[in-house]
């Protein structure tokens, strides 16, 4: 794998992955999300994957799956994030707690990468939350 960031003014840069990709960052999260706020994202959707593949495989009814992820950082520079906190919400029919529970198990403890490199230096937990279709929030 292999990527390229390039400057394009003020803090914002282009960044293409080699697949040629493209996204923008932005330091002062004006025009795009931060660099930072990627890495969650990057948490969030790594593990998302994951957590659809498994319940798929699983047969289950699923509709939609959402993950919120909050990240706390040092008070001190380099600002590091100390605690990653991925909630998913899977809305779907008939979906078992028990598939859920281990699919996102399976993602923490297993399967996704991003949050098996940053539980390293990271505190990273996960919660779900389980809707019927059609169901509030």
């Amino acid at each position: 794998m292999h990527a390229t960031v390039n400057w394009r003014d003020g803090l914002v840069f282009e960044a293409k992955s080699g697949s040629g990709h493209a996204v923008t960052m932005d330091g002062n999260k004006a025009e795009a999300a931060s660099p930072m706020e990627l890495v969650l994202m990057a948490a969030g959707g790594c593990s998302s994957v994951d957590v659809v593949s498994i319940l798929e495989k699983a047969r289950q009814q699923v509709t939609g799956v959402q993950c919120e992820v909050k990240g706390e950082r040092a008070d001190a520079v380099p600002a590091v994030f100390t605690d990653v906190h991925l909630h998913f919400i899977v809305t779907g029919t008939d979906v078992a707690e028990k598939h859920v529970e281990r699919a996102v198990a399976l993602s923490a403890d297993k399967y996704c990468s991003v949050a098996k490199m940053l539980e390293a230096s990271v505190n990273v937990t996960h919660s779900f939350t389980i809707k019927t279709d059609g169901e509030n929030a």
